[in-house]
């Protein structure tokens, strides 16, 4: 179903329901403005609120406060100065295991299209729980604030102690909250297990997003030339982000010939010279604010890959490709770890700090280490409708190139299924390293 003519099939006037294996296989349109009727957008909000409402009820809770602008992005599909909310408390949500969802937000957040099916009352009583706004009466807003949760507790949870978990509102909101008498806890369990999971439409976002980052890669491959800059070319990405309706990349990962080791170095002011190779990380937020996690390595010409260039990018990409059929429903974390492919002597000695990682709204739950014998590491299991990352990066230790390569794949009851599609670079494969 990748042409035009099955795409417009599957979205009729009233989109049917499809399946993970349907929607991955589709791209939908870039422009977020020619997709809101084509994605079932109620459908996926839904969704997402069912799955949160179960998990807070499996978990035992009886109700959580969001504060963080993707959580309430993701409970509700409201968005409202997300940057803006990520470092400065502005809007929160209250969602009980039972009972009515509240939403508290400034004017604009108010006037968002929140829609019915998420959000049964909208507040404009905001409280200022954040010292930006409240200054020194800091402890009085907060307390104030753990009243008026407290209020809601009370008329949808019943009286009593209750346990609330809670998202970020602040060491004197929560501490304020537990003075009420109930058991606070972190929601972070709550919202990683309910986001887990992706229905067909979220998948079709992530697509949509997809398609933007091939765009912006698209873009900075064919402005890759003798004296660009790093950030020049790294703009070409942020270009077409903002063009395609997109939220944000989460950081800067570019580098270019002796920066491309070790890994995890941001765009700089350097020029890119014939003959480097010049690796990034998309890390995208794009429409919907979904995800596209994607690495890829080009080389600036003219001229040809050094046969050492060609070594590098070989190794990364048959560790990819190796690792992806790893990804099954049902594998654990440890037999993952314990099976994955192992790069020639001397180039696996600095790895990438995880082997595979999932990724929804951004990153998120679970992150799989190279070996169950690593100190951090924790066991799991992958389950239909996840969405992995899988990672490889490859360059010696005191070496002066290496290659970083990611796809995004969905876990399907008959396989992984590689969302990521951009292609790879035919001129560096090679079969022999």
């Amino acid at each position: 179903m990748n042409d035009a003519t099955d795409y417009t099939r599957c979205f009729a006037a009233k989109p049917q329901p499809l399946t993970l294996e349907q929607a991955a296989m589709i791209t939908p349109p870039m422009q977020a403005v020619d997709t809101e009727g084509m994605i079932d957008v109620p459908r996926m909000r839904r969704f997402r609120k069912n799955r949160l409402r179960a998990e807070i009820a499996a978990q035992g809770f009886d109700a959580i406060v969001l504060v963080e602008p993707l959580s309430i992005r993701y409970a509700t599909g409201v968005r409202n100065c997300t940057l803006f909310q990520m470092h400065i408390q502005a809007g929160y949500l209250f969602i009980p295991a039972e009972g009515p969802v509240v939403y508290f937000d400034s004017e604009p957040g108010r006037n968002t299209g929140a829609t019915l099916e998420t959000i049964d009352e909208i507040r404009d009583d905001m409280l200022p729980i954040s010292f930006m706004f409240a200054g020194p009466r800091h402890l009085e807003w907060t307390e104030r604030w753990a009243g008026q949760i407290n209020d809601l507790i009370r008329t949808h949870c019943g009286l009593g102690r209750k346990k609330i978990a809670v998202e970020r509102a602040g060491f004197h909101a929560e501490q304020a909250l537990l003075s009420k008498g109930h058991k606070v806890a972190d929601v972070a369990p709550v919202l990683a297990m309910a986001r887990k999971i992706k229905c067909p439409e979220e998948i079709l976002a992530m697509n949509m997003t997809l398609a933007v980052a091939e765009d912006g890669m698209t873009r900075m491959r064919d402005n890759l030339r003798n004296g660009v800059l790093e950030q020049e070319l790294w703009a070409y990405m942020w270009s077409a982000l903002i063009e395609g309706g997109g939220e944000w990349l989460d950081y800067r990962l570019l580098a270019s010939g002796e920066r491309t080791n070790p890994w995890q170095q941001e765009a700089s002011s350097r020029m890119i010279r014939a003959g480097d190779l010049v690796v990034f990380d998309c890390g995208m937020v794009g429409p919907f604010s979904y995800g596209a996690d994607v690495s890829r390595a080009f080389r600036c010409g003219p001229g040809s890959p050094t046969d050492y260039q060609k070594k590098l990018y070989s190794i990364a990409h048959t560790e990819l490709m190796e690792n992806t059929q790893l990804v099954r429903s049902g594998a654990s974390f440890a037999d993952i770890s314990r099976s994955r492919w192992l790069p020639p002597e001397g180039f696996g000695d600095q790895p990438y700090p995880c082997m595979m990682h999932g990724l929804g709204m951004a990153d998120e739950w679970p992150v799989i280490l190279h070996s169950p014998d690593h100190p951090e590491f924790y066991d799991g299991e992958l389950e239909t409708g996840m969405v992995i990352c899988v990672e490889s990066y490859i360059g010696e230790i005191s070496g002066v190139e290496g290659i970083k390569l990611e796809d995004q794949v969905l876990v399907t009851d008959s396989g992984p299924i590689t969302l990521s599609r951009y292609p790879f670079e035919e001129a560096l494969l090679t079969r022999e390293f």
